[in-house]
């Protein structure tokens, strides 16, 4: 099951709106998280069955350029493509635009990840079967494979 794309909604809530009237920053990085679990989800790779490997996500680096401000009202989502990885996917990096009225790019967030026993709470190398799932994609198109 190749992933071509990777695209949700993100619903603008009266609660998510900063003293200016638009998205506030931390929705940005809350939206990123709410993507990137849904994505491992559709991929195969749920919440239960990183309870199972006893495997969870790390971030070394999460970051995000605002490039247009977001209003109540707007049309928004968000996707999700890996921008780079090591060949085990023991680390990788996703890349997230947001975007609002589907083509307006108003936040780019890149966020390095890893995975972590949460037995031994070290870095650790998903099971072959787990790798595999995130071979299905979704790629930026500047995607490169790190050695």
């Amino acid at each position: 099951m190749f992933v071509e794309d990777f695209v949700m909604p993100i619903q603008v809530r009266w609660s998510d709106l900063d003293p200016n009237f638009h998205l506030r920053h931390s929705v940005y990085y809350d939206s990123g998280a709410m993507c990137r679990v849904a994505y491992l989800n559709k991929v195969g790779f749920t919440l239960q069955r990183m309870q199972e490997t006893r495997i969870g996500l790390i971030l070394f680096r999460e970051e995000c350029v605002f490039r247009r401000e977001i209003r109540m009202g707007d049309d928004v989502t968000i996707d999700a493509k890996i921008l780079k990885a090591r060949r085990d996917f023991s680390r990788f990096t996703i890349q997230h635009q947001i975007k609002k009225d589907t083509e307006t790019v108003a936040a780019i967030i890149t966020v390095d990840i890893a995975w972590m026993s949460a037995i031994t709470r070290k870095l650790a190398v998903l099971p072959e079967e787990e790798s595999k799932l995130l071979m299905h994609g979704p790629f930026a198109e500047n995607f490169q494979w790190e050695d």
